[in-house]
């Protein structure tokens, strides 16, 4: 094979390893509210 060959291959790999590779859980924070907003309810309620 000639050598840009080589290089192209090599290329190919090492992109189908680095997609296949096993990929860590991402850890996602929720804040949960301190309080509730108060609900309007009416002028005189």
């Amino acid at each position: 094979m000639s050598k840009s060959t080589r290089i192209v291959f090599a290329m190919c790999m090492v992109a189908f390893v680095a997609a296949c590779a096993a990929k860590e859980e991402e850890i996602v924070y929720v804040d949960t509210p301190v309080s509730t907003e108060p609900v309007y309810t009416g002028k005189y309620k």
